[in-house]
């Protein structure tokens, strides 16, 4: 996935209100930009951090600058939720990523609502039918291990209940953990910071809900899936 116009580097001055950011420029200037994120951005929101900015081109976008990557300890972070699902997409196309169960050909819907109406990320189709799918973007990583989520999310657990019904029911699921970093070798649920979400992960993988990850090479050119990163889960049954 490249980016459709060059990035503008900056310096993160401060994040706040979740969504938006001060950033200086390299002339000086100090702009505000929107945070394309509603997590904590923990490990990667220091101020005086590197990052990069995309400017946008519609007229109906309030702010003219997205921020799209912020560099921590020379580690560079997509921190750009919107893009996960297209990564998914890629990697799964591209083989990097696979589905188990998931046969070629196939296709793909964005944003589909299920019988019991919530709204998931993908919808992907082979000749066996459905094969749902919610993607997670992964930022943070301690010790080599990317974790999810670093803050909170009822909706989280919310889409994971919503899997294992549709994996009950016969049909297939699958969560997708998206890793917009180079540094992790293996994706985990953040149990110190959402035990109910890490509880009902284990849950989903009990009940058939696949559970896989991808990781990303950041460059301030192209996010480029690179390789599947194991997921470490404690099935309860």
């Amino acid at each position: 996935m490249r980016y459709p116009s060059p990035l503008v580097p900056g310096v993160l001055r401060r994040r706040y209100q979740r969504f938006l950011a001060d950033v200086e420029l390299p002339g000086g200037e100090v702009v505000v930009a929107h945070v394309p994120n509603s997590g904590s951005m923990a490990g990667c929101s220091s101020p005086g951090s590197l990052c990069w900015l995309s400017r946008a081109t519609g007229a109906h976008r309030r702010l003219a600058w997205t921020l799209e990557q912020v560099i921590e300890g020379g580690v560079p972070v997509g921190v750009n939720t919107a893009r996960a699902n297209g990564l998914a997409l890629e990697a799964l196309r591209e083989g990097v990523l696979t589905l188990p169960g998931l046969e070629s050909p196939w296709t793909a819907q964005r944003e589909v609502r299920t019988a019991g109406r919530s709204r998931l990320d993908l919808r992907l189709e082979d000749w066996r039918g459905p094969y749902w799918v919610e993607v997670k973007n992964v930022t943070w990583v301690e010790r080599g291990v990317a974790l999810f989520p670093d803050a909170r999310t009822t909706r989280g657990a919310r889409h994971l209940e919503e899997l294992v019904q549709l994996a009950r029911g016969g049909q297939r699921a699958a969560l997708v953990y998206v890793v917009q970093r180079g540094d992790a070798t293996a994706v985990a649920a953040a149990a110190r910071v959402d035990p109910a979400y890490a509880a009902a992960l284990d849950l989903a993988a009990a009940a058939g809900v696949a559970v896989v990850a991808v990781e990303i090479a950041v460059t301030a050119e192209a996010l480029t899936p690179t390789r599947p990163l194991p997921v470490r889960v404690e099935p309860s049954r």
